[in-house]
């Protein structure tokens, strides 16, 4: 497969003002992907945001892009990335763009694309844009150029999708519910979505300001939300990520639920219901712990490289239904196309109301392994992962782990790290034994 020179594994991401991150550049993205994509005969592109102040610029240069390749440009507003997924689908969009940097700064932000049934777009296609960002940019006739359109009702849409994915015959009254909605895209959808089907919504996150996004709230920074649900005495917290796709809860007693523990509470509600289709695909960084939980279960698991597009990867490949990585990006395709924070936790609430138990109880019969992870830097030139005392070092730890527990080294997509991940049974052994490997990886200078 050819290197692609702008498309990481989730879309184009930078800081704004920076290479590629321009309203030049996104203009002519805008432009390519239209040369592209118009291959039926809507021409329309739908385009959602989150709430970064630069999504403005960013949404008027594609527009901008889209006209000039002769493509309709319908506009969503800030809208989470799932949203945007399913509005493509049922607009019978050409694709669906995305402005966000998901959990990054304010000053990050970056484009993705959704093909035209609401999944990420094929790699043939996103290297056929980038050879045409090679080419010289034009501009078709002036009655051939693309207009732009609003659709007003995009939130209520996604608000009664969302609703629908929850049991008609269930609902959440006398639960207290704290959102986080990390200032993000979420903060008009999510509160919504939780009162109407009953629940007592605790609101945080919800007002953003352009600059605010993912600051010390969020998926990514849960001393808030665990903070608010003690406070409000709450029966749970959910936290979303800037973008919506990914999330985070709080039980009662304000213990951390990653994604693992949501994964494996899906997995296990979807077995009682009979509609688990197949097995579960985690990534290398998801917990050993789990892997066991859902083997006692008898649920197939499968392990692919971090990212969420190796997830979908994994389960188109095997026909099933259910994945997602630790940091909470939640893959349902029994509901949705795409990652989906508001969705998961309506299927964890599911499982919590049909059992008539609370979400501590839930997660009661999967104990995570300590996992240790250290970054290092190492030296330009170098390859840890051929260094011979590196791999002894790891050979070591493994056999002291005698298979109750993992050792996995990776290199960083973007900069020149090393992650050394260790878990097992015992916090002082893994910590150690993560030490002594990252100990011997060749330490790039300090500036």
């Amino acid at each position: 497969m050819k290197s692609r020179k702008y498309f990481g594994t989730d879309g184009i991401r930078g800081r704004v003002g920076e290479y590629p991150i321009t309203p030049e550049f996104v203009m002519k993205l805008g432009w390519a992907a239209g040369k592209v994509l118009s291959q039926t005969g809507t021409r329309k592109v739908l385009i959602g945001k989150d709430t970064r102040i630069s999504g403005y610029m960013l949404e008027a240069a594609l527009e901008a892009g889209l006209s000039a390749a002769g493509l309709k440009a319908t506009l969503l507003g800030p809208m989470p990335t799932p949203a945007v997924a399913y509005l493509t689908r049922t607009f019978r969009g050409e694709a669906g763009i995305v402005i966000s940097a998901s959990h990054n700064p304010y000053y990050d932000n970056g484009i993705k694309f959704f093909s035209h049934d609401g999944t990420k777009l094929p790699d043939e296609v996103e290297l056929a844009i980038e050879a045409m960002l090679d080419q010289p940019m034009d501009c078709v006739s002036s009655d051939q150029l693309g207009k732009a359109t609003r659709i007003n009702d995009a939130p209520g849409r996604y608000i009664e999708f969302c609703k629908s994915t929850f049991p008609s015959e269930m609902h959440l009254d006398g639960l207290r519910i704290v959102l986080d909605c990390a200032h993000g895209a979420t903060y008009h959808i999510a509160p919504a979505v939780f009162e109407e089907l009953g629940a007592e919504v605790v609101r945080t996150g919800i007002s953003p300001n352009g600059l605010n996004i993912n600051d010390e709230v969020g998926s990514t920074a849960p001393a808030a939300l665990i903070d608010a649900v003690l406070a409000h005495k709450a029966d749970l917290g959910i936290g979303f990520d800037g973008d919506g796709d990914r999330l985070v809860m709080v039980d009662h007693t304000g213990a951390l639920v990653d994604g693992d523990e949501i994964l494996y509470i899906m997995a296990r509600d979807a077995r009682r219901r009979g509609s688990l289709q197949g097995g579960v695909v985690g990534t290398l960084m998801s917990n050993m712990a789990l892997e066991l939980a859902l083997a006692k279960l008898e649920i197939p698991f499968l392990r692919a490289k971090v990212g969420d597009r190796y997830v979908m990867e994994l389960l188109k490949e095997h026909g099933w239904r259910l994945g997602g990585e630790n940091s909470g990006h939640i893959i349902s395709l029994e509901h949705n196309t795409t990652g989906d924070g508001i969705i998961a936790a309506l299927q964890v609430l599911r499982a919590m109301v049909a059992e008539g138990v609370s979400l501590a109880e839930l997660r009661a019969e999967l104990t995570l392994f300590p996992q240790v992870l250290i970054n290092v830097r190492f030296q330009a030139g170098t390859d840890p992962l051929a260094d011979a005392e590196v791999l002894a070092r790891v050979r070591a730890a493994e056999a002291e782990l005698a298979g109750k527990g993992r050792v996995l080294l990776r290199k960083s997509g973007t900069e020149p790290l090393i992650r050394v991940m260790v878990e097992g049974a015992s916090q002082a052994q893994v910590q150690r034994l993560a030490e002594h490997i990252a100990e011997a990886i060749p330490a790039a200078p300090e500036l």
